[in-house]
């Protein structure tokens, strides 16, 4: 527990440093922790790391994540999208044939899901930072109000187990065991009491209404955004995606709930 602590206190520190700075700094960041994340996602499913088809894949990653070279020109719009989906599926299965079957079918697109779902996700996570003169108050909304439904889930979990008041529900068993009703339950009351806080600093920017929304959307998507990951590592058989953090894990094991609510949030148009 204290490797834990003293892990989350200094990386969490860190990351809201750069946060704050904003910038390249910031874009740096993401961009670096989407590459590492991809190696993560690579040696999950115990394929090459050097190969064609991995440097295909860090290829693709690293073009959906250009905002990070050139802030703010809405790159990844549907035109530019569709040519790096169907250019990196092209590359893919070009080395399939080329190494006459020595990279798969089946590995080639578990490269391209992991540069896709990597490279959309993290691409957000800069795309809201660098929007506008407001992109650091609805990155930190984002960011606080999903932190808020983790500690949530957790304390209420814990707090209601320990005093026994009934038996807990669990949410997901097959694929989180330590998951509970009441733990989702108390982390997105927590996670709109946090949006409710940015509509009192900023009336102005957000309605009551729509902090509420967003509070409950989060806290469901983040949610499910680590049961996705935790269904992939218990197929995988693997606890953590990686050890670069003592104490928690690889850098997809802590962004798993980021990786789908950014984009979710954007995609539907609720940022």
């Amino acid at each position: 527990m204290r490797t834990r602590i003293i892990t989350g206190v200094l990386a969490g520190g860190a990351f809201i440093a750069l946060l704050m700075v904003g910038g390249y700094a910031y874009a740096a960041l993401i961009a670096l922790m989407a590459l590492i994340g991809y190696d993560e996602f690579i040696r999950m499913n115990k394929l090459g790391r050097t190969g064609a088809a991995a440097l295909c894949g860090f290829a693709g990653l690293i073009l959906f994540l250009l905002p990070a070279f050139d802030p703010g020109t809405g790159y990844l719009n549907t035109v530019t999208t569709e040519r790096l989906v169907w250019f990196l599926v092209f590359a893919l299965l070009a080395v399939t044939v080329l190494s006459k079957n020595r990279t798969t079918v089946d590995q080639a697109a578990y490269l391209f899901l992991g540069a896709v779902y990597l490279g959309i996700g993290y691409y957000y996570m800069i795309e809201t930072r660098l929007s506008g003169e407001h992109g650091l108050f609805w990155t930190l909304f984002v960011f606080l109000a999903i932190w808020a439904s983790d500690a949530g889930a957790y304390f209420t979990g814990s707090l209601i187990g320990k005093a026994k008041l009934w038996t807990l529900t669990k949410l997901w068993p097959a694929i989180s065991p330590n998951k509970t009703v009441e733990g989702a339950l108390g982390g997105a009351i927590l996670s709109v009491l946090v949006a409710l806080g940015f509509h009192l600093a900023r009336p102005e920017w957000i309605s009551l209404g729509r902090a509420a929304a967003l509070g409950v959307v989060i806290a469901v998507i983040g949610t499910l955004g680590d049961l996705m990951q935790s269904a992939y590592k218990r197929v995988k058989g693997v606890k953590d995606s990686g050890n670069l953090l003592p104490g928690h894990g690889g850098i997809l094991d802590r962004t798993d709930s980021w990786l789908i609510v950014f984009p979710f949030l954007h995609l539907i148009g609720l940022l």
